[in-house]
């Protein structure tokens, strides 16, 4: 998968913007899935990457006895800042990481856990190693990532919208990096060269997401995410006026009072 170098970028408002708009719009759900579905393997010790504001560390947090370490970690040192701040249940070691270096030992943790967080690594294969490597064996690898674009209904709009707006040089951030990597056979392999040779769990699960008004999804999207700098990069001062756009666009689609849309996500968990 291409690799741009805004992708990873989550900076000055945008964490923020993310984790109080974009987080319950359309991550709390699956986050409880996921953290269920680790909390079922009874782990002593978990590592979560690419923990983001923290959506899924809570989770787990509140799920896990008080036994089971929890250390997330995040390459965004904003992002991980942002984790830090909101209360946890329990104690939780935050630490800044490169998924692909991971600082641990080997076979240190019975369970590692990524949410929505593996489209963004410029190698997938070689975060699934590191992944591999720090587990134990008998250990499990659980992640999950987004369907494409079409399945998701309030990215897809505010693609769409942004692509009128700028049909030369169109936005692509949403559609290339958080909805670029779900081939399932694709998957599957990046993780055969990440040494997992375990047949891998695949489960696709729909949900809905809900926001009081139009101008939520419009917002999460266009300020709370890399979509924000592709805006500003090709019209400076225009933010504004290209999230009112999108903004009247969820509307068209989905009404002008609280709104309703289509998310789908797909979760794999395979074991060592």
């Amino acid at each position: 998968m291409r690799q741009h170098d805004g992708d990873s970028v989550f900076s000055g408002s945008v964490p923020e913007i993310y984790d109080s708009l974009l987080v319950p719009l359309i991550f709390e759900s699956y986050a409880r899935d996921l953290a269920s579905r680790v909390a079922a393997r009874r782990p002593r010790r978990v590592l979560e990457i690419a923990a983001g504001t923290g959506v899924v560390t809570r989770q787990l947090a509140a799920l896990l006895p008080e036994a089971t370490a929890i250390v997330a970690t995040d390459l965004n040192e904003p992002m991980l800042q942002r984790a830090a701040t909101v209360a946890t249940p329990r104690q939780v070691e935050w630490r800044q990481a490169d998924a692909l270096h991971l600082p641990f030992e080997d076979a240190s943790f019975d369970a590692v856990a990524c949410q929505f967080g593996v489209m963004f690594f410029p190698d997938q294969a070689r975060a699934f190693a590191e992944a591999r490597r720090v587990l134990a064996q008998g250990g499990t690898l659980f992640f999950n990532v987004w369907d494409r674009i079409e399945e998701n209904e309030f990215a897809h709009t505010v693609v769409s919208a942004l692509a009128e707006l700028f049909p030369e040089d169109p936005p692509r951030f949403l559609a290339r990096t958080p909805h670029g990597y779900h081939d399932r056979l694709g998957i599957e392999r990046d993780l055969r060269r990440g040494g997992f040779t375990a047949e891998a769990e695949f489960v696709t699960l729909g949900a809905r997401s809900r926001a009081p008004g139009p101008s939520i999804p419009a917002v999460a999207y266009c300020q709370g995410t890399p979509t924000r700098g592709e805006i500003e990069q090709r019209q400076p001062g225009g933010l504004a006026a290209a999230t009112a756009a999108c903004a009247a666009a969820v509307s068209a689609r989905f009404g002008a009072a609280a709104v309703d849309g289509r998310i789908q996500a797909h979760i794999i968990a395979i074991a060592v």
